[in-house]
């Protein structure tokens, strides 16, 4: 965990003024850099000290078995791990023979900046050798949206006091030593897990490496270019050998005196082209590279962001830590998806490798939603995924013996690799939830060609899943048994309620678009019989409710389970899954993370205002948040019940998760669902923003401790601007037709002129909300913050 500030708090950078060893590798993770389809971690330049190294490709994975003490039916055989690829990060340096490293020496000096308008992370390092050599250096690192296959760095070294000989190596490196991995069949498989192909380092110091795994047979090219400006004198040369290719530059600087190279670097992968196709692909990037040069990738990464914070940017007033890691989220958010190009978002993006770089139901759940209303098409391109891995998900349902799509819980290939299946092949709401993210966004762009081509088929197949799944009962109630809802510490239960309401969403939206592109549902197999047994089957839906609480029952039976022992629960027993066996945790009232208090967002139609807070009450006092989940969307509810301190407390655990490393993991990476969650919590907690069938709504209002919220939003071809100040709130309309939106349930029209209205006292005055002994979030308290300020100059003697 991050016990110290270790990032200074500003709106659009996140700073670090000195150089933690204790947390590398968490500012690994923050400081990573991605498009999408390639990641780097913000690891040094020179590779070391690390704390974990890694360069991903989207989809880039090796397969490994799967352990398991008793084999059973139906369970996944092998899974997918991603791999750490060929390192186009590394630039060596030597003064005066010594290596620059920071473990040695006297370090000066040492910052770092994550700028989040420039999509570049800056690197000002002022060093003495052991011997008394000083230099100063900079690097500027991007990976460029413009380029889909592009990162480079521009990276300078500058003689301080007295003439040096100064040797820069340029590198590519393959199978790099990584920390090792728990289960040994794992790091078996991941132990150099590239095999050479081909190294070649041409006349013009041109260098193209080939690798491919051993059992996924997937292949990789990377290669690099430089641009070097030098004094008179400056030698180049490049080598290859074996899993290493190298370029050489070594030069004198006179004090004052800067040796600058521009390092270009490119990757190329698939599981289908050739060899020589591969290094022509990366030959090809990098020509594009040098030609657009430094200057211009840099221009194109500012410009584009420009344009992506004139659609997305949210302004928080009154708590400046909230309104960095707002910022943050969504940077690493654009940085998931930028150029998806019809591949995952992993849940930790190409930040890190843990959960082996596999995608779950949240990308649809959290990270979509925010995708959807500031940068759509990354929406459009992970849904299309989706489609591409359908054949298998309706093989792995016939495999269960059910029709339609049964799609994997985790994955990074299509096929299922949850070895654990209470919480995997059981949680079959990844199917709803995947076409809730359909609907949202036909919903948000009217996308009718993407509806027929990408929709419909992943609503029938998922329609024809719930189907199979469930049925009617003697009382006619349609019942969905034996599944497993968001909350992973109740498993295998019956009418989990999430479950059932997002199916019933499923089966209506279904036989709708089914209608609507009849000729392309009946290729399907789709008939108006088939259509009206989905509708049947969504009115006839169990909602389980307890009437003698006056609570819904997060499945059939809940309520009536005991109560787990809160108070005897040390704080230190937290998670419990690692300290109480499931079988307790599964017949208890305790909730992992938010279950129906997510379906009540989700699907908040289906409750009454009375009801979702008492609802909310109810398990607020069973819920110990022991995920990263959680805490948004009890900010959420917590808002429109009208607790707004409680929710701007679950805000801040939901923003920050990343930049306090408050789960202790960042490391593996960042956190892509909380970090949507922070969006989440402020636009739909505090701007109360739903939208659906066309109709936008809002019923915002503020906790105390933010002054002011501003927000933007994408709607069917518009750009909404929401101004929230503590007693009202104004409306523009940006771009686009006009629109009629609702302030609290009235109707507003909005052309040319903003329209301005009061935002009316929270609900439910009386309402008490506890959570469990110990499990209570940290109250907010903006004005505390000590790390509001700019890093310390330097001392005359070079020390901070």
């Amino acid at each position: 965990m991050i016990r110290h500030p270790a990032f200074e708090v500003e709106p659009w950078a996140v700073r670090e003024c000195h150089l933690h060893a204790d947390v590398l590798a968490q500012t690994e993770s923050v400081f990573a850099l991605s498009n999408g389809l390639i990641g780097l971690r913000g690891n040094l330049d020179e590779g070391e000290p690390y704390g974990l190294p890694g360069t991903y490709l989207n989809s880039f994975y090796e397969l490994r078995p799967l352990p398991y003490a008793e084999a059973g039916y139906g369970y996944p055989e092998s899974g997918q791990t991603v791999v750490n690829v060929t390192n186009g990060k590394l630039i060596r340096l030597l003064v005066d023979d010594e290596p620059f490293d920071v473990r040695y020496g006297t370090l000066h000096s040492h910052e770092r900046v994550l700028d989040l308008r420039a999509g570049t992370l800056t690197r000002m390092v002022h060093w003495s050798s052991p011997t008394g050599a000083t230099v100063r250096v900079t690097s500027t690192r991007l990976v460029s949206f413009t380029h889909r296959a592009v990162a480079a760095v521009r990276y300078e070294v500058e003689a301080v006091d007295q003439p040096l000989s100064v040797v820069v190596q340029s590198e590519l490196v393959a199978n790099e030593t990584v920390p090792p991995v728990a289960d040994p069949r794992a790091a078996a498989a991941l132990e150099a897990p590239l095999v050479l192909e081909e190294n070649v380092a041409a006349r013009d110091c041109a260098c193209v490496m080939v690798h491919s795994t051993r059992a996924s047979r997937l292949r990789v090219a990377a290669g690099m270019r430089h641009e070097i400006d030098g004094p008179d004198g400056t030698h180049v040369e490049c080598d290859g050998q074996g899993d290493v290719s190298r370029v050489t530059v070594a030069t004198r600087l006179k004090p004052g005196e800067r040796l600058r190279l521009d390092k270009f670097f490119a990757y190329g992968w698939s599981a289908k082209r050739s060899r020589p196709a591969m290094h022509d692909q990366v030959v090809a990037a990098l020509a594009a590279a040098r030609l657009t040069g430094w200057e211009g990738l840099r221009d194109e990464q500012r410009a584009f962001l420009d344009d992506y914070w004139a659609g997305a940017d949210v302004e928080v007033e009154g708590d400046s830590e909230v309104q960095q890691a707002v910022r943050f989220g969504l940077f690493h958010l654009l940085q998931a998806g930028a150029r998806l190009e019809r591949q995952p978002i992993p849940s930790k993006g190409l930040t890190g490798s843990g959960y082996d770089g596999h995608a779950f139901w949240d990308t649809e759940s959290f990270v979509l939603p925010v995708a959807i209303y500031t940068y759509p098409r990354a929406a459009a391109d992970a849904l299309r995924w989706r489609l591409s891995i359908l054949p298998l998900a309706q093989a792995r349902a016939e495999q269960l013996g059910l029709r339609g799509a049964a799609f994997p819980w985790r994955t990074i290939n299509g096929e299922e690799c949850s070895g654990y299946w209470p919480a995997g092949t059981a949680a079959f709401h990844v199917n709803a939830d995947i076409a809730a993210a359909v609907t949202r966004y036909v919903d948000a762009t009217e996308d009718t060609g993407f509806e027929r081509e990408v929709g419909l088929p992943l609503l029938v197949a998922t329609a024809r899943l719930w189907s199979a799944l469930g049925h009617h009962d003697a009382e006619g109630r349609y019942r969905i048994d034996g599944v497993t809802g968001p909350d992973e510490y109740s498993a295998v239960a019956d009418n989990n309620v999430y479950t059932n309401l997002m199916a019933q969403r499923n089966l209506h939206a279904a036989a709708t678009v089914a209608v609507r592109h009849f000729d392309q549902a009946q290729e399907l197999g789709v008939t108006l019989e088939e259509t009206a047994t989905w509708r049947d089957a969504a009115a006839a839906m169990h909602l389980p409710y307890d009437e003698r609480l006056g609570v819904h029952e997060q499945s059939e039976g809940f309520t009536g389970h005991a109560r787990w022992d809160f108070a005897a629960t040390r704080p230190d027993q937290y998670p419990l899954l690692l300290h109480f066996p499931y079988f307790d945790l599964y017949r208890k009232q305790v909730v992992k993370q938010a279950d129906l208090v997510l379906a009540m967002h989700l699907c908040g139609e289906s409750f009454t205002p009375e009801q979702k807070a008492r609802n909310f009450a109810y398990y607020e006092a069973l819920t110990v948040r022991d995920s990263s989940l959680s805490a948004a969307t009890q900010a959420l509810l917590a808002a429109e019940v009208g607790q707004l301190d409680l929710a701007y407390a679950y805000l801040g655990e939901a923003a920050l998760v990343d930049l306090r490393d408050l789960n202790r993991n960042t490391r593996d990476g960042v956190h892509m669902a909380s970090l949507a969650g922070a969006w989440i919590a402020l636009v739909g907690g505090f701007g109360g923003m739903r939208a659906r069938e066309g109709r936008v709504r809002f019923a915002p209002r503020l906790p105390s401790g933010i002054t002011r919220l501003t927000f933007r939003v994408r709607y069917r071809g518009r750009l909404l601007r929401v101004d929230i100040a503590q007693d009202g709130t104004t409306y523009r309309l940006l771009h686009g037709d006009p629109i009629t939106v609702t302030h609290h349930g009235e109707e507003l029209s909005l052309s040319e002129r903003p329209q301005t209205r009061r935002n009316p006292p929270p609900p439910f005055p009386d309402l008490t909300v506890r959570q469990p002994p110990g499990r209570a979030p940290v109250p907010r308290r903006p004005g505390d913050l000590s790390t509001d300020v700019a890093c310390p100059p330097e001392h005359p003697d070079g020390e901070p």
